[in-house]
């Protein structure tokens, strides 16, 4: 992508944390590469010599949500954070017009200078660059954790729990519990063990380990970590969930994508859980070209399970849970084949 910098090109300079658009930048250079230490994290040697065009204040820059009309990044998103695949990537192409409309916001409000109060911890958090064999990494924070980072106040103020949000944290619980019921230990996303289901926190479930007892790099165990729910037999992974409700399912693929791509030798059954209406949505995601041309393919590894599978299956199981092994999830799951046309 450096690479097809031209001079002349423009960089829209925007802040993570808090969603706001602080600057525009010109390239004035050819794209080099430069070993040279520079910055703590790491050594970016991916450069282009650059002329500032106009900056702003965290104080000053322009909310990204302020742009919500005139962005096409907001249009026909299939979940509500959708958006924020398009600031994550650095650097990422945007279309002419998205980038004509910031550029014109952040240069009005040089002119025209309107101070927005910063929450400072916000302002901080940046993706915390992770080693690994093979270079340096960065993963992600769960889709939800990025939803209330990106949000406006006054849009999380207004917002209400949805009916999907509910059915993710309900078979989240289910995951769970059933895994329990087997003498698995259980694992569920670090980030979501305060979340309530049938009135108890998720963190009340029994077996749900504190810690990951694994020996993986940091990265590994970074993308683990994150995972909607995992069982584990001792200190080995023995089934791992991604539980697509309203999320964007492809945040959840690239997790497990991410898995496998840096442990290629883990052998464990991959299930995306999702309601029956987004099945197609799913099997379509997991046959993306990015996906299924890996080796190997994710579509030979992930299974499909729909909601309304797991919930049939576990009330006909009910009282014999103890008596299951993981192994039966693999007769409900359906493979990630594309339906036939």
């Amino acid at each position: 992508m450096v690479q097809q910098i031209k001079p002349g090109d423009y960089f829209l300079c925007y802040l993570t944390g808090i969603s706001r658009f602080i600057g525009v930048q010109e390239a004035i250079s050819e794209p080099y590469w430069d070993e040279s230490q520079r910055w703590a994290d790491d050594v970016f040697p991916a450069r282009v010599k650059v002329e500032n065009i106009a900056t702003l204040t965290p104080e000053t820059a322009v909310p990204i949500h302020s742009l919500r009309d005139q962005l096409t990044i907001f249009q026909n998103l299939p979940s509500p954070n959708a958006w924020t695949g398009h600031v994550r990537g650095s650097p990422a192409r945007w279309k002419t017009s998205d980038g004509e409309a910031v550029i014109y916001a952040v240069m009005d409000a040089v002119e025209n200078p309107v101070k927005r109060p910063v929450d400072k911890s916000k302002l901080a958090r940046r993706p915390k660059a992770l080693r690994a064999k093979g270079g340096t990494f960065t993963v992600p924070e769960h889709e939800d954790a990025v939803e209330q980072v990106n949000e406006a106040p006054e849009e999380r103020a207004e917002a209400e729990p949805s009916r999907e949000t509910t059915a993710h944290t309900e078979i989240q619980w289910s995951l769970l519990k059933l895994g329990s019921d087997m003498s698995l230990d259980v694992w569920v996303a670090r980030n979501d063990r305060s979340r309530e289901a049938h009135g108890r926190p998720l963190n009340d479930i029994p077996r749900l380990k504190k810690d990951l007892p694994l020996q993986f790099d940091e990265v590994t165990n970074r993308t683990i970590e994150l995972i909607d729910v995992l069982w584990l037999r001792g200190n080995a992974i023995v089934a791992a969930f991604e539980i697509e409700s309203t999320t964007s399912i492809y945040s959840g693929l690239l997790r497990m994508s991410d898995l496998i791509t840096m442990q290629p030798n883990l052998n464990i059954p991959l299930y995306l859980v999702a309601p029956d209406e987004r099945r197609r949505k799913v099997i379509e995601e997991v046959n993306r070209p990015t996906f299924s041309r890996r080796t190997p393919p994710l579509n030979r590894i992930c299974s499909f399970i729909s909601f309304s599978t797991l919930r049939q299956n576990m009330e006909r199981v009910a009282g014999m849970t103890r008596y299951l092994k993981p192994e039966f999830l693999q007769e409900l799951a359906e493979p990630c084949v594309p339906d036939e046309a």
